[in-house]
């Protein structure tokens, strides 16, 4: 079950306004148990961080620090548009020099890394398969944007002696992938056609669970290409989370219409 903190960012990261009013929340909140109380306290500590901010009285948008994630989490509809032919060739980052006494920083680096499909070669050393439009330049900016600080080398990488280019192939786990976008494609599929007579909030709550899900998965999954992954697999997965969400944005338009009626 999500709590406060996820499902009020996780809303305002999808309104098409960009913002949410105190008595959504609670509304939205309340279809999981989550207490008024739980919601102000939340609404506080999020503002106090920077996560959101006060667009007028009583009216919440995503603050600067959100923000800063924001657009990479929001992107993951056009996620295969920027992928391109792998042509054997990494892209690294290198960490073993970067401080890692401060943990909001740590952590910040972590995340950035897991979100951009990263794995530890060897201490320090993150690599991926070269397949996103734009290259190191790119992948080094939307690592920046993401957390890890500019210290950090960000390069293309090749010539891997071949003990070390085996282990980069084993790096991630491809059948465990795919394995989940076919059951991803599944469940998803099977709520929707099942889906018709549940009531408004049931399937407000249900809709946000899976949805939630299934958008996380794609925004950190590594988008390998072939043959480190089934890509055909992916791409039915990804197109039925897209026509997941499309349900899911009416059902909460709905019922977050009914708000104050």
């Amino acid at each position: 079950m999500p709590n406060a903190r996820r499902l009020v960012l996780n809303l305002l990261g999808a309104a098409e306004s960009g913002r949410l009013t105190v008595g959504e929340a609670l509304a939205a909140c309340a279809l999981f148990d989550i207490s008024e109380n739980s919601v102000r306290v939340t609404l506080a500590r999020l503002a106090q961080a920077g996560l959101v901010e006060l667009a007028e009285r009583g009216v919440y948008q995503l603050g600067p620090e959100r923000r800063r994630i924001q657009d990479e989490i929001a992107g993951w509809r056009g996620i295969e548009e920027r992928l391109i032919v792998w042509t054997g060739q990494w892209i690294a980052a290198s960490t073993g020099g970067l401080p890692r006494s401060d943990r909001k920083q740590l952590r910040a680096r972590e995340r950035a890394l897991s979100m951009m499909g990263m794995r530890e070669l060897d201490h320090g050393l993150y690599i991926r398969p070269d397949n996103l439009a734009g290259g190191a330049e790119d992948v080094r900016q939307r690592l920046t944007a993401l957390g890890l600080i500019e210290a950090a080398a960000v390069f293309r990488a090749t010539d891997f002696d071949s003990a070390r280019e085996k282990q980069a192939h084993r790096l991630w786990e491809g059948a465990a992938l795919v394995e989940g976008y076919r059951q991803g494609e599944e469940r998803l599929e099977a709520w929707r056609r099942s889906a018709g007579g549940l009531p408004l909030d049931i399937a407000a709550r249900e809709s946000f669970l899976l949805g939630d899900a299934a958008i996380r998965q794609i925004v950190f999954d590594p988008m390998l290409p072939a043959p480190l992954v089934d890509e055909a697999a992916r791409h039915l997965f990804v197109e039925a989370v897209k026509r997941f969400d499309d349900e899911g944005r009416r059902i909460w338009m709905t019922f977050l219409g009914k708000v104050g009626d």
